[in-house]
């Protein structure tokens, strides 16, 4: 008993508090806790500030905003057929005899619209995410061909220059479209009989059914569907303008056209002009 109450007066000494008790690993650390310096918040130069200026900010924007916020609305998207894919340049091209698909195929990389065939076939057209976008369009007074949005607290341009980030199309100065000149017996007359209106929806019909029995007129059929349906963005029932046909039966100057501000044009448009009627709205209620 003796020895058992000598050991306890022994291992008695409190340096078992000690942080990094040496004796005893398991010992649990009972530092002294650090104080955080009381500091409030009015001696923090950025703490009252930089709130108020992004409240600030964002009021500002609200005031800029084409549809007020408070008329916001949820949008309604309405497709007219499900062939929006990238995966039908696939088929167009192994629609063409065995021959031809080679060099077609090897051509459409080559040329303006090559760079689509990289990208992932099932990419979709998200409707909520533009129309969300558009509603949070701004007045300004930059230039006529660009947008601003309020996004957050911040203010969002969109431009030339993110437009051909995002596509890679040529941007040169917008050429005469009436120069091209038709020819005798070219996709236009071939297919269509020389019609002077013949609608995107007439164009899929052909590519899906016709057979290609020479070089590049797939290719040219698609291209056409291509920049109208999936660049631009227009109802199946549009008119194909006929210079199109035109430009398209010369490969390289069609290659050459200036392709970016031609559809950029009216992308930005389309997309200043898409809530006018609800907005027109807003103005007489």
């Amino acid at each position: 008993m003796k020895r058992l109450s000598h050991r306890k007066r022994s291992k008695a000494p409190r340096e078992s508090t000690h942080a990094g008790s040496p004796s005893n690993p398991s010992t649990p650390t009972c530092t002294k806790p650090r104080m955080r310096p009381a500091v409030k918040l009015e001696e923090s130069p950025s703490s009252p500030t930089y709130p108020q200026n992004q409240l600030t900010m964002r009021n500002k924007l609200r005031d800029l905003l084409k549809t007020p916020q408070k008329d916001w609305f949820e949008g309604k998207l309405t497709r007219h057929n499900h062939f929006d894919t990238f995966a039908h340049i696939d088929d167009v091209l192994n629609w063409v005899l065995a021959e031809f698909a080679y060099e077609d195929r090897c051509r459409f990389m080559a040329s303006c619209f090559g760079h689509f065939l990289m990208m992932h076939r099932e990419i979709k057209f998200s409707g909520g995410v533009i129309h969300r976008l558009l509603l949070r369009e701004l007045h300004h007074n930059g230039p006529t061909d660009e947008m601003q949005f309020m996004l957050g607290n911040q203010l969002v341009r969109f431009l030339k220059v993110e437009f051909y980030l995002i596509t890679g199309l040529r941007f040169r100065v917008v050429q005469d479209t009436t120069k091209y000149a038709g020819l005798e017996n070219d996709i236009h007359q071939r297919y269509f009989l020389g019609a002077d209106e013949v609608s995107l929806e007439e164009i899929r019909g052909v590519v899906a059914v016709a057979e290609f029995g020479e070089t590049y007129n797939a290719m040219k059929l698609y291209f056409i569907y291509m920049l109208n349906w999936k660049l631009m963005g227009v109802d199946e029932r549009f008119k194909i303008p006929v210079w199109q046909f035109r430009l398209v039966e010369d490969l390289d100057e069609f290659d050459a056209f200036s392709w970016g501000a031609h559809v950029y044009m009216h992308s930005i448009y389309s997309f200043k002009h898409a809530l006018d009627e609800r907005r027109d709205g807003f103005v007489r209620h």
